[in-house]
Parts: structure tokens; sequence; C-alpha cells
């Protein structure tokens, strides 16, 4: 070992070392921001927006839903490579209202053999965008309805509820974003 008259002192006698401060206002904003984040995470996370509003039941139609016109409902399955099975809906909708439709969200009700609703999902729905080679789907906002309008419109379920009753769900348009 040698001492600090004689070359480099690696163990640290501690004579004539002074020390910097470290700055202090880096980790001040740090600490800042962090707390931020953490603060807006916990107000964002508690008001969850309703996944499916309506409580047990379906929420209400939207004031604009008297102007369309759901009609060709057409349902099917099929076989997903995982060997499970999807239900689609295919149907038309009908802008016969004056407003420009660029948003529809849909609550589809499977009805149930014990209970009223065996099954409720709310969704955004689905425009067809192309048939060939596989239904290729967009939302509203992407090819909006005008006014005297229909377009088709596709609907994808992962999975039904074993008590459905195998009658064609209701569905219920419950929001409306117009332009």
């Amino acid at each position: 070992m040698t001492d600090g008259a004689n070359g480099p002192d690696f163990l640290g006698s501690g004579q004539g070392e002074t020390k910097e401060p470290r700055p202090i206002l880096p980790w001040a904003i740090a600490g800042t921001v962090v707390g931020l984040v953490i603060a807006v995470w916990l107000v964002v996370g508690r008001t969850p927006k309703p996944v499916n509003p309506g409580g047990p039941g379906l929420a209400p139609p939207a004031a604009y839903a008297k102007y369309l016109t759901i009609s060709n409902i057409k349902m099917s399955t099929a076989s997903t490579i995982i060997g499970a099975t999807q239900t689609y809906i295919d149907g038309d909708i009908t802008n016969n209202g004056d407003k420009t439709l660029t948003g529809v969200t849909v609550q589809v009700a499977f009805h149930g053999f014990t209970n009223p609703i065996a099954q409720k999902n709310t969704m955004p729905l689905e425009l067809i965008r192309a048939r060939v080679p596989t239904i290729d789907i967009e939302p509203v906002s992407a090819s909006p309805i005008a006014p005297g309008e229909t377009k088709s419109f596709h609907l994808i379920f992962d999975h039904v509820s074993d008590d459905w009753n195998q009658q064609y769900p209701e569905i219920r348009v419950i929001a409306v974003e117009t332009k």
C-alpha cells in the first residue's frame, strides 16, 4: 500500500479527500414526476367506465336509436384453429334520421332457458368493409353512415353462455355518436 505522497491510496486512508455534494434538484424532480404519475393512476383507476351498463338488464336505448333500423339478422358459428367456437351476428343498420353516424354502441342480450338474460355484451358496432377472401370489418368512424344509408355489420362473440336458449339475441343501440 502506498500513501498519498508516493502514489494513489486505493484503500482510502481518508486524508486530504473531500466529497462533492450531490445535486438534489434532479432527485426532487424525479420524485415529483413519479408522485404525479401515481396520483393520476389512482384517480383514473377509481372511476372505471362500466363494461356492461344497465345492471342485470339492458341499458336504455340511445335517444337517436329511434331513427335506426336493424334488419336482415343472420347468425353463424365457426370453429377456430384451437378448437373453440365463435358465434357471428351479421345484419344491416339503416340510418333513418338526419345526422351522420360516426359511432354506434350496441348491447346484445342472449336470452336463457333459466335466466332472462343468460349473457349480455356491450360492444361497438363494426361495419363490413369487404367479404372476400374473408370478412373484413372496420369501425363506424372509418365509414360513417349518412342519413338514409344502410350498411352491413358483423359482430363476433368468442363465447356464448351454455344457458342461451338458441333464439336470436336482442340487439339494442345504447350509444350513438353523430356529426
